[in-house]
């Protein structure tokens, strides 16, 4: 039987597997229909263009080696449009290593005027953990850094999802097997346990012996005239071409030489990674990859898959990893590098963009205190190592501390920040507030302002040490009287003080003229004096300056709590 007569015989067996995806005449989201043709290869039908096929029209005329277009008529990779992608599996949440490949993906894009994309790789629906493909994207939202087109946002080249890209993964496995660079597989699991256990007994690399690959075409058809569970095989040739990563410079893996041929088509109708992100990278028209570097040995794997499909494949940066201090590897069972946790711990996205293009290389300068449009900036690949970045998570809250005084100082800011600490404010306090005036946003602002640089989160300022700024303190008579004798003599003195003074007081004018008060007092030294009104105000033994306290609650309700204090002393 030779193979054209098998391909034609096959055609049951792919509607047969088309069927199980819906139909055989293929619409891809990406505005391009597919359909099998008389020997089942896969064909393109004359479509108008919509947005999508424009992007692809140029790419696809322009890097089919089979295309009579002239090169010269082409763009140069320079002037052709940028478009990246960041493509998570939502087998799990986002955690620090995702968030960094995304962020390098978006800061790229915006500095070239591009897109930056995200796709979720979800054909492992074996392990897909519930909700995690919405939070993805919620993250990169709240991290600043959302997506141009996206499963929520949709765009030109949907679906984002794998799972929803099934057919033409279907078609583009077909057309490998057509041209001989696929094949059939019917080993069963059982043998290739077997063949796992033996390579580890003797040592050795566990690989696939490609024994399908050399089954005659007879052999073929009858067993998939049986109707058995299959999958489709790549099949890997020696003779890879080197390639130059953008960051790793130039590299070459024979990969024939120490893998089996991979699976590209699972028995369940699902792609594997490798074929998925191939054909989606092709018809998304991504133009760079950046991703981990763990993924650099693989690429040679990759660009065999575009060779054989005639596709020019994108360029390739693959980023230095991500590691923690002591040079261990970032693992998502630390439950603290998940984006989430960040998040309701009252990290700043700002800080955690900050801290973890930092600790990395790809910038003009390493200061702490970047934003995005910094980042971007100063953004330049040519200076992105090959080293392995070491976070430091311990600098975190001063990363955090300086992010959010600029955030204090930054007007267009100040309404978030006062909404955010009100409702921290109501969830720590809420039944205890006496006064609903510490909710007004004038009374949060001046907070802010008076504690910036000195908090490393907003929720410091619902800690106990901030209690009084809330709530009113309750102190006893043995607190007071073991502080002084001259309890009711110092704080008259304090309220015809404050009494006398304006509506707006002034840490620095407080602070010369309390020094002065302190001296009218008979036998009570400055430390316990200042100790006395510290306790009035706030219940505590430590804490901001007198001065700020006074500062902060204001000077009504200064006079109120001096005058609690008088009542104290009479009644004791």
């Amino acid at each position: 039987m030779t193979m054209f007569s098998l391909s034609i015989s096959m055609v049951s067996s792919r509607c047969q597997l088309l069927k199980s995806l819906h139909r055989c005449g293929l619409t891809s989201n990406a505005g391009l229909k597919y359909s099998t043709t008389s020997i089942g290869s896969t064909s393109l039908t004359s479509i108008p263009l919509n947005q999508a096929s424009k992007i692809l029209a140029g790419r696809n005329l322009c890097t089919d080696h089979n295309s009579t277009v002239s090169k010269n008529t082409c763009p140069s990779s320079e002037n052709s449009e940028v478009r990246v992608r960041f493509a998570p599996s939502p087998t799990g949440f986002l955690h620090l290593g995702g968030l960094r490949t995304a962020l390098y993906n978006f800061i790229f894009a915006k500095k070239h005027g591009g897109s930056f994309i995200l796709r979720l790789e979800d054909t492992d629906q074996n392990r897909l953990v519930p909700g995690a493909d919405e939070a993805i994207e919620d993250m990169l939202e709240w991290a600043g850094i959302p997506p141009d087109e996206s499963p929520r946002r949709g765009g030109p080249v949907g679906p984002y999802r794998q799972s929803q890209r099934l057919e033409l993964y279907t078609q583009t496995a077909l057309r490998l097997v057509d041209a001989g660079h696929a094949y059939y597989c019917f080993c069963s699991t059982q043998r290739l346990e077997l063949l796992k256990k033996e390579a580890l007994r003797s040592g050795q690399t566990p690989r696939y012996d490609n024994r399908c690959r050399h089954l005659r075409a007879e052999q073929v058809q009858e067993k998939l005239s049986l109707g058995g569970p299959y999958v489709i095989r790549f099949r890997l040739q020696s003779g890879v071409e080197p390639f130059q990563d953008l960051i790793f410079g130039w590299n070459h893996h024979e990969v024939a030489q120490v893998e089996g041929d991979p699976v590209v088509m699972k028995a369940d109708g699902f792609p594997t990674y490798h074929l998925a992100n191939v054909v989606d990278d092709h018809h998304m028209g991504i133009s760079h990859v950046l991703r981990g570097s763990e993924w650099l040995i693989s690429t040679s794997k990759h660009l065999l898959l575009y060779r054989a499909l005639g596709w020019r494949p994108p360029a390739f940066a693959h980023l230095p990893l991500l590691l923690n201090r002591d040079g261990s590897k970032l693992s998502k069972r630390q439950g603290d590098i998940f984006i989430q946790s960040f998040q309701q711990a009252g990290v700043l996205p700002q800080a955690l963009l900050d801290i973890t293009t930092h600790c990395g290389s790809g910038f003009a300068t390493n200061r702490i205190g970047r934003k995005v449009y910094d980042l971007i900036s100063e953004f330049n690949p040519s200076k992105i190592t090959t080293h392995s970045a070491l976070l430091d998570l311990e600098k975190l809250p001063e990363f955090n501390r300086i992010h959010l005084q600029q955030l204090i100082e930054d007007e267009e800011h100040s309404d978030l920040l006062v909404k955010g600490l009100r409702e921290h404010i109501q969830e720590a306090y809420a039944e205890e507030l006496q006064d609903k005036d510490v909710l007004h946003g004038s009374y949060i602002t001046r907070i802010l302002h008076l504690r910036k640089g000195h908090i490393s989160s907003l929720k410091e300022l619902v800690s106990p040490g901030y209690s009084y700024l809330w709530v009113r303190p309750s102190i006893s008579y043995q607190q007071v009287a073991a502080l002084t004798s001259e309890t009711q003599h110092i704080s008259s003195l304090v309220l015809r003080f404050i009494e006398a003074q304006g509506e707006e007081l002034s840490v620095d004018t407080l602070n010369k003229d309390l020094k002065t008060l302190a001296k009218s007092t008979k036998a009570t030294k400055y430390r316990e004096v200042m100790k006395l009104l510290r306790l009035a105000l706030s219940g505590l033994q430590q804490g901001p300056s007198v001065a700020e306290m006074m500062v902060s609650l204001g000077r009504r309700e200064v006079i109120h709590r001096f005058q609690k204090l008088v009542i104290l002393s009479q009644i004791s």
